[in-house]
């Protein structure tokens, strides 16, 4: 998809030289510096151009926000959807529609291949992420998570 010029930001899909970058807004707003995770998430979208996205917003060369995705299908009876797995919005710039740009951006890329919804998965206490995709339109939807501490 070619880049998308919203306001004084463009959108396009992420560049190795974008990593650090996503590397340290994401460690900022996580606390948890994952390069690894990062790096395997921008190799697997250079594979599978087709299932996996992941698009950054920026100013110039100053990242301002990401987001991934994939479209998965079949688990559990679902049919295929596109899923959101990570998003991140630099604090400075939150007030800008930057998270809504990348939102629908990423929603263009499942829609070109032929997805018509869209899920995610927050913890409960998120409300700021909460809030963001309740704004977008999302809500509860068939499905709830189960999980369980495995024993060593």
């Amino acid at each position: 998809m070619p880049k998308t010029k919203t306001s004084d930001f463009r959108i396009s899909p992420v560049s190795a030289s974008d990593m650090d970058q996503i590397i340290r807004l994401d460690s900022q707003i996580t606390a948890t510096p994952k390069p690894a995770y990062w790096h395997r998430l921008f190799e697997g979208c250079q594979t599978q151009p087709h299932q996996q996205f992941f698009l950054v917003a920026k100013r110039g060369e100053a990242l301002l926000g990401f987001i991934a995705g994939e479209i998965r299908a079949w688990e559990f009876g679902s049919p295929p959807c596109g899923w959101i797995f990570a998003i991140a919005v630099d604090p400075d710039t939150r007030l800008e529609a930057i998270g809504s740009a990348l939102f629908e951006a990423v929603c263009g890329h499942f829609r070109q291949e032929g997805v018509t919804k869209v899920r995610t998965m927050i913890a409960r206490d998120a409300q700021l992420v909460m809030s963001f995709f309740r704004s977008q339109g999302m809500m509860a939807g068939p499905f709830i998570e189960l999980e369980k501490e495995i024993d060593e």
